[in-house]
């Protein structure tokens, strides 16, 4: 079966994405499940890659450009389907005229935000308990 990734609904999809977000950030991360779900969840566009029924990876990007929550399940990482749905979020960006997005990249990921485009901006800095980055890609 083909993996998709698609634009998701949170009133519709929430089910999905919060499955992909509760495995990757609260139970392998140890975030707090307090500062997991925010006031941004109804208002941003949320995205899903899913193989058949199975969803494997999510994100969303808030009205101000911020790609968040990307997340992929164990068992697709080294895919190659982390990159192919931050493309999507950048394409999807990109149609609706955006001129840049950003994102905070744990700093153990900020290898792969780089190989997409992205570029530090500012210092390193603590999140969720977790070393980030703010990091920046501009489209041409």
């Amino acid at each position: 079966m083909t993996t998709i990734i698609r634009a998701a609904d949170w009133n519709d999809d929430r089910v999905l994405i919060r499955q992909i977000r509760e495995a990757v950030f609260i139970r392998e991360q140890k975030v707090d499940p307090a500062i997991e779900w925010d006031d941004q969840e109804e208002s941003a566009q949320h995205f899903l890659a899913m193989n058949g029924a199975e969803p494997l990876g999510t994100g969303r990007i808030t009205a101000s450009g911020k790609i968040g929550r990307m997340a992929v399940v164990k068992s697709a990482r080294g895919s190659g389907l982390g990159f192919r749905l931050l493309e999507f979020i950048c394409d999807y960006a990109r149609g609706r005229g955006f001129d840049s997005v950003y994102l905070h990249a744990q700093t153990h990921a900020e290898g792969f935000y780089r190989k997409a485009g992205f570029v530090p901006a500012g210092e390193e800095f603590i999140e969720a308990d977790i070393p980030h980055i703010r990091m920046v890609r501009r489209f041409d």
